[in-house]
């Protein structure tokens, strides 16, 4: 049975092994845990304003993850969208339990716009992004204080 939940810290690990492999073998990002001080402090940097990381369990077992954070404004950017290989598709539908579930929370809490940025070559989130109401935006129009990553070359937008 697959349940989101709230991260805790004792999810830290199982995202961890979940988000790196996926960045690191699967898509080629030459990136590392220590690169990303946002994981060593999941709670500091998302949980806080109209943010959250949420975490999808098999069991105990993390299998996805999701994050909102706060740019203010009453937006967020959403970031860290990750589902294990085993998980992905429509069997299990974890990625669509992920994003209906935090256009929920951001709703609940207020939120006017849901910004992400993607690379050009994750083509199947393009078309799942598209699918669920997000709109290709340039990235001149991003709010200044949407947080830009390197690899970042599409960006998105979802007006709630």
């Amino acid at each position: 049975m697959i349940s989101i939940k709230a991260y805790e810290a004792y999810h830290k690990d199982g995202v961890r092994d979940l988000i790196l492999p996926i960045q690191r073998e699967e898509f080629g990002i030459d990136i590392s845990y220590d690169d990303q001080p946002d994981l060593h402090d999941i709670e500091g940097f998302y949980q806080k304003g109209k943010g959250g990381f949420w975490v999808a369990l098999d069991g105990h077992a993390v299998i996805g993850s999701i994050a909102l954070v706060d740019i203010g404004a009453g937006q967020v950017a959403l970031r860290k969208m990750f589902v294990s290989q085993a998980y992905r598709g429509r069997i299990y539908g974890v990625a669509q339990k992920l994003l209906d579930f935090v256009i929920s929370e951001a709703r609940g809490t207020g939120v006017t716009d849901i910004y992400l940025g993607t690379t050009a070559a994750f083509l199947a989130a393009h078309r799942f992004y598209e699918k669920n109401g997000f709109d290709l935006v340039d990235e001149t129009s991003l709010p200044e204080s949407f947080p830009r990553m390197a690899v970042d070359t599409r960006f998105y937008r979802m007006a709630l």
